[in-house]
């Protein structure tokens, strides 16, 4: 009787496992390939809107039927160099990806001068008694870095930049000038 049972089991495992198969397919990635790694809170402490998964890093060798090693950056130096396919991604390489930076001059102390490229908004806000004219400035077209500036501060940091025109025609506008590009 309990043989009997346990055969019933043993098929009907086998049975659900043929179907859930055929759902699924073996993950293969060759050398030299990219891929995404899944975060998991061992590698960066999950919150609510980090990153599923991070990379694409290049993988190096093959470990086992069903284990890679990655090429990790210094900064992830800490973890174990070796994931299960199943923290893997494939990484498709799309031009859209690439980010073609500027030429941008570092100086000795590895830094560097962010230029603004346009004024995109202005207003007056009232602190304690006083009218402070601000001005939003776009810094980086590519992520849209925008940051609201006071307005005699930014005049006097990049004078250059300003022209006597009124950049905008209402009644609250506060900055006279523009941008020369």
């Amino acid at each position: 009787m309990v043989r009997q049972i346990q055969e019933r089991l043993r098929a009907t495992q086998s049975r659900q496992k043929s179907y859930a198969d055929r759902r699924r397919r073996p993950l293969e990635f060759e050398e030299g390939e990219h891929v995404f790694l899944r975060v998991t809170p061992r590698v960066v402490r999950a919150k609510k809107l980090t990153p599923r998964f991070i990379g694409p890093y290049q993988i190096l060798h093959r470990v086992g039927p069903v284990a890679y090693q990655l090429a990790l950056p210094p900064i992830l130096s800490d973890l174990h160099d070796v994931f299960h396919v199943s923290q893997l991604r494939k990484y498709i390489k799309d031009l859209s990806h690439m980010v073609e930076m500027d030429e941008v001059q570092v100086r000795e102390n590895l830094t560097y001068e962010k230029r603004p490229v346009a004024v995109v908004d202005h207003k007056l806000k009232e602190l304690r008694g006083k009218s402070i004219s601000l001005v939003k400035i776009l810094w980086d077209v590519a992520t849209g870095e925008a940051t609201w500036e006071v307005e005699s501060q930014f005049k006097e940091q990049h004078p250059f930049l300003i022209s006597g025109k009124p950049i905008f025609r209402d009644e609250n506008s506060c900055f006279l000038g523009v941008i020369v590009t």
